[in-house]
């Protein structure tokens, strides 16, 4: 229980400065960049506001943990097709005090109604085409990050919950003006938004998408989290809340001309009030003297990072000619992929060999079928981690669909040294399509990352659904220290590109010595364990060497954008986002570098 005096106190001060205070309409955000370097601590998010949400908290003494729930909160508004409180996230965070890394699974569960044929039509016995799926009830989870927030502020805020909605409560009533990706994502879902009321009465007004430079409000959102912050959780996880977002799920509001007939969801009221977060103990690898820590299963991303991590510590990459390394680089992770499907799902249905599969002496044997001048057959097959850890080609392997989807990605630290790598999503670009009536917030597809039928073949399948399951995720918040201190926290959106993205980040800064504004910057490459991977223009313009090693690439816009903090023995900060993807994203600093 927090000192009600102090909670007064700190109300008065931010009320007084201004972090909770209104600001004019149609006032636009003051400038922000993708890099800031200074002291104090920082922020990187997608979105000005949002960043300078989580500043504003850090200036009045708050927590990492404070500053990120208050990024999060305003990431609902600015930010809606990508997170909010009707999906889930990862949280890892640094504790200064105990030197000690943790995490939070907020990922979302199946209701309890569903089972194994979640995804299949009984019309037909084969399982809803993937669109038809994504674009309905069916595809909801309970949702797990306002959960999250709540848990995070019990174990490191100083600030209640209702505080720190206040900034976005302020920035959904009085407005923020329509950035060009926020317009291009609503454009892109134009036809799914149309077909229900809801979702088109928010994201269409008038009729149509809205232009550049709109004042983009969102009433009911802000009246739903005035709503959390008067009762607390219990009102979204048992109240009001959970009623009328149960309500969508079962009987989506389609609108009266829609074209669709979506499958209805199992979501009820009683998967509400048994939704829990769960404290999991972070995976960890050591790669050339850093400790690497990450998000264990539920999240495949920690697991698939330390696999190729082991596997790549092997070779020398700094010392390569690029190309070699970077086929190294593919390579490794192709083959951490196919360990990743065969084993990694909901460790409370499924026996995930997590501490075989990220031994040094399975990573060695991973290695030794890197063959330095041409690709391994892809899908590679996953190894046998119970078995001896010897170097024998394994057969061709099995795929896994992966359809891309997206995210948001946040990094957050205070003058006290904490840090949090926080991911968190409702899946594809504007998640199942659904808003909740008068509540202002997008639903999750998250189900949809389940396999819809098995697809290990003769093995069992890990990430079939389930009742209270949790689908495998990509999401791969990550920490990493140098003798016990914080040096990079990273992370990225993007599906099953986020791993790679995170783990060529690391390559670049640890074994190529980029600064961190390049080893976010660089053109991105994501291997898969299939047949071709995925790529940048600017990468593929530069992979004639790795073609001739028998890569081949399907060229892909842009993969992932990541956010990233990095600290330097000095105590200095470095803040940065992308420059350039996803119409850049926003960093800023306590107190800057003059």
């Amino acid at each position: 229980m927090r000192n009600p005096r102090r909670t007064a106190v700190l109300t008065a001060a931010l009320l007084v400065t201004g972090v909770l205070a209104a600001t004019p309409a149609a006032a636009a955000p003051a400038p922000s960049s993708a890099y800031a370097t200074g002291w104090g601590g920082a922020v990187v998010s997608d979105t000005v506001e949002a960043t300078q949400a989580g500043i504003a908290v850090l200036r009045r003494g708050g927590t990492a943990a404070d500053a990120a729930v208050a990024v999060g909160a305003v990431l609902n508004v600015t930010d809606p097709m990508m997170t909010g409180i009707g999906g889930g996230g990862y949280w890892v965070h640094y504790d200064a005090r105990t030197r000690k890394v943790s995490t939070i699974d907020g990922r979302e569960t199946a209701p309890r109604a569903a089972d194994q044929n979640l995804f299949i039509d009984p019309a037909t016995g084969q399982p809803y085409p993937f669109d038809q799926a994504v674009t309905s009830g069916r595809s909801v989870g309970t949702p797990g990050v306002l959960a999250t927030w709540e848990r995070a502020l019990d174990k490191w805020g100083r600030f209640d919950l209702d505080e720190l909605l206040q900034p976005a409560i302020r920035v959904a009533d009085r407005g923020f003006p329509l950035t060009p990706t926020l317009r291009g994502q609503i454009a892109s879902n134009e036809a799914r938004f149309r077909q229900f009321d809801s979702t088109a009465e928010l994201f269409l007004p008038g009729g149509a998408v809205p232009e550049v430079g709109t004042i983009m409000r969102n009433p009911d959102l802000a009246d739903t989290f005035r709503e959390i912050a008067r009762h607390g959780t219990r009102s979204f996880y048992g109240g009001p809340i959970a009623r009328d977002t149960a309500a969508a799920v079962q009987n989506p509001p389609l609108a009266d001309d829609a074209t669709i007939t979506p499958p209805k969801g199992l979501l009820s009221t009683r998967d509400f009030k048994d939704y829990r977060t769960i404290d999991r103990k972070p995976t960890h690898v050591s790669y050339r003297g850093y400790d690497v820590y990450g998000m264990a299963p539920s999240s495949s991303g920690g697991m698939t990072v330390g696999m190729a991590l082991n596997s790549l510590e092997r070779f020398n990459l700094g010392s390569m000619p690029r190309d070699a390394a970077l086929h190294h680089y593919l390579e490794a992770s192709k083959l951490a992929y196919a360990d990743r499907n065969r084993y990694i799902g909901d460790p409370a249905f499924v026996d995930v060999p997590q501490r075989e599969l990220l031994k040094e002496s399975y990573g060695r044997a991973r290695a030794c079928l890197i063959d330095p001048i041409r690709v391994l057959p892809a899908p590679a097959a996953p190894g046998n981690p119970h078995g001896p850890n010897v170097c024998t080609p394994p057969p061709p392997g099995a795929a896994t669909p992966e359809p891309e989807v997206h995210t948001t990605h946040f990094v957050v630290s205070d003058a006290r040294g904490n840090v949090v790598s926080f991911t968190n999503t409702i899946e594809m670009v504007g998640g199942s399509g659904i808003v909740v009536p008068d509540r202002g917030f997008l639903l999750n597809n998250e189900l949809t990352d389940f396999n819809f039928t098995p697809t290990q073949g003769n093995a069992p399948d890990p990430n079939l659904p389930a009742a209270g399951k949790r689908p495998r995720s990509s999401m791969t918040p990550t920490i990493v220290l140098r003798d016990g201190k914080p040096f990079l926290a990273v992370g990225s959106p993007g599906g099953s590109t986020i791993i790679t993205t995170v783990l060529q980040i690391l390559v670049n800064r640890i074994d190529f010595g980029m600064p961190l504004t390049e080893a976010v910057a660089a053109p991105r490459a994501s291997q898969r364990n299939s047949p071709t991977t995925v790529a940048e223009p600017a990468f593929i313009a530069a992979a004639a060497p790795l073609t001739a090693r028998g890569h081949v690439f399907t060229p892909q816009t842009e993969i992932g954008a990541a956010a990233a903090l990095e600290f330097t023995k000095h105590g200095q900060i470095h803040a940065v986002g992308e420059p350039v993807r996803r119409g850049t994203t926003h960093a800023a600093v306590v107190f800057p570098h003059p």
